[in-house]
């Protein structure tokens, strides 16, 4: 067997022979839960599993569509089916982002993309009601409940910027509440804002602080439904508490928040924020973190920790390059400072393509310094993101492996661990990025399993060390590339060492800075085990990784 010889100088200066006393020192504590090493599954409800075929035409959404722009039968039910088989858990996933569960418009539109019904979430009817199609209340509460009961966090999707179109099931919310023009340029600060994303899709005036209405379709909607008066109620309540003018942002931050105070959720991902002004996300995170605090006040039986509410911001083009600021051009701003712990970074799924020390050094170094307190939510493919990494799935064990060990949070697409094809025949635009969930493939195909284990391995290790992705990372010349991580906050501690491309067989590894003498180790990925004898560990397997571990 072939042997490799890794040399870990004991003179780095994070792995200190000082720093590795005062850390071994530390108490043990249970591996807490920590928003920046997040595990994140992201999914369209609509195509990740059909648990309740009878809700699938409960409203009359029958036109012809082009090609996956209908709805297709996914709903809360089946995350909950997938959720009670510990598809999750053997993912390592520690929270699931969905998208909107909102009632949508009922009717469908053309954008220039072929006839389209709201399958995805993001054309809002009526922010108070789960659309049917989706599932219910109580459906939603009982994936919050099961969620929380294996310490996996919920993300729901929060759309301000506008609501659904107006159809001939749908009427337009009234002008004092939405614009219809002009269409956003998307070359200033003010033409990504004051204007409609694309024809028909009502902006609405997130700048306005003026007393309106309700929309009279509304107030007919509740009455029919028997709940008028309690909504009414309840807005009335809201704004005396918060002082808040009746503005048309202020009752969608109201409805909005009313999922974590009803249901317990423990995030929201904030949809098209460069498309409003940054205080509308500074109130909402206010609001947000008001209904998470009178939640655990009320259900101090439910409270999971003391992590507060957590926002992720889609700032569309943000890379972590850019590091706390979004440029438009003729503005820069700061939403780390309005609102948001973490920026989704547009810019992973291209830097994925470095190799992995000058990948992951970039990163360690800007999350430790100028991004130190915040994060970014890294990905390599998404729903509406056309250029994915790895669109022909051609290399799903290296996205696995660059995604899941890089620092920062990883999102998992729905799909990415079970190379869910990204390429799909006679579609147009984002469609082909919102497949149905390859289900047959993960049951049926020797490679799909293949490329799913491999998903899981690094999940589950990702999931049971902080260090991977909050962790101060530090690579060590070898021949392959072999890296540590070590994390510490209060009485907690976490530290690994981690070796890619190395050899098969047997690999003689040195850990004097991290293992001390006589320490009992396990390589995650293999599971083979080892003592640390005269500062190395040998593990032999038939891998190309090692995920090393204390036992």
């Amino acid at each position: 067997m072939k042997k490799i010889f890794v040399t870990i100088a004991t003179s780095l200066l994070f792995f200190s022979c000082n720093s590795t006393k005062e850390i071994a020192a530390k108490k043990e504590t249970k591996t807490p839960f920590i928003w920046e090493n997040a595990n994140v599954y992201f999914l369209l409800i609509d195509r990740f599993k059909n648990g309740n075929p009878d809700n699938d035409h409960i409203i009359k959404r029958d036109k012809p569509t082009a090609k996956l722009r209908g709805f297709e039968g996914g709903d809360i039910r089946g995350v909950i089916q997938k959720l009670d088989e510990g598809y999750f858990d053997k993912l390592g996933i520690t929270a699931i982002w969905m998208t909107p569960v909102v009632e949508q418009i009922h009717g469908s539109v053309d954008e220039g993309t072929g006839n389209t019904y709201g399958f995805h979430g993001y054309w809002t009817k009526d922010w108070t009601a789960i659309d049917p199609s989706f599932g219910t209340r109580e459906d939603l509460k009982e994936l919050v409940t099961k969620a929380h009961a294996r310490g996996i966090r919920i993300l729901l999707d929060a759309v301000i910027n506008h609501t659904g179109h107006a159809t001939e099931l749908d009427e337009k919310y009234p002008d004092n509440w939405v614009r219809s023009a002009p269409n956003c340029k998307y070359n200033s600060y003010d033409t990504n804002i004051n204007c409609t994303l694309v024809t028909g899709l009502f902006d609405v005036k997130t700048e306005s602080t003026e007393n309106v209405d309700l929309p009279p379709f509304l107030i007919e909607k509740w009455k029919k439904e028997g709940r008028y008066e309690q909504e009414v109620a309840e807005l009335d309540a809201f704004f005396k508490k918060t002082g808040y003018p009746r503005a048309p942002k202020y009752y969608i931050m109201k409805w909005l928040s009313d999922y974590i105070t009803d249901f317990g959720i423990d995030g929201y991902r904030a949809d098209t924020v460069k498309h409003t002004t940054e205080d509308v996300w500074a109130d909402f995170q206010k609001v947000c973190q008001m209904a998470f605090d009178e939640y655990k006040k009320n259900n101090p039986d439910k409270v999971l920790d003391d992590n507060k509410f957590f926002t992720v911001g889609e700032v569309y083009g943000y890379n972590i390059g850019a590091k706390k600021f979004y440029d438009y051009g003729d503005k820069k701003v700061n939403y780390y400072e309005n609102g948001f712990n973490a920026l989704i970074n547009f810019d992973f799924r291209n830097e994925a393509k470095m190799d992995y020390e000058p990948l992951f050094s970039k990163y360690n170094d800007l999350l430790q310094n100028d991004l130190k307190g915040y994060t970014v939510m890294n990905y390599v493919s998404s729903h509406d993101d056309g250029w994915p990494f790895d669109k022909k799935r051609e290399k799903p064990f290296e996205s696995g492996t660059k995604l899941l060990l890089a620092p920062g949070i990883s999102q998992v697409y729905y799909g990415d661990e079970s190379a869910r094809s990204l390429d799909i025949a006679e579609t147009n635009g984002d469609a082909t990025l919102r497949s149905l969930m390859n289900w047959d493939d993960i049951k049926n195909n020797a490679t799909t399993k293949e490329v799913l284990t491999h998903w899981q391995k690094l999940g589950q290790f990702r999931k049971n060390h902080p260090a991977i992705g909050a962790g101060i990372h530090k690579a060590f010349p070898v021949n392959g590339y072999v890296f540590g991580r070590i994390y510490s906050n209060g009485n907690y501690s976490d530290k690994v060492l981690i070796g890619l491309n190395l050899n098969k067989g047997v690999k003689e590894i040195s850990t004097e800075s991290l293992f001390a003498e006589g320490e009992k180790i396990r390589d995650f990925y293999s599971g083979k085990t080892a003592t640390v004898t005269g500062g190395k560990v040998a593990i032999d397997s038939e891998f190309e990784i090692v995920l090393i571990e204390k036992l």
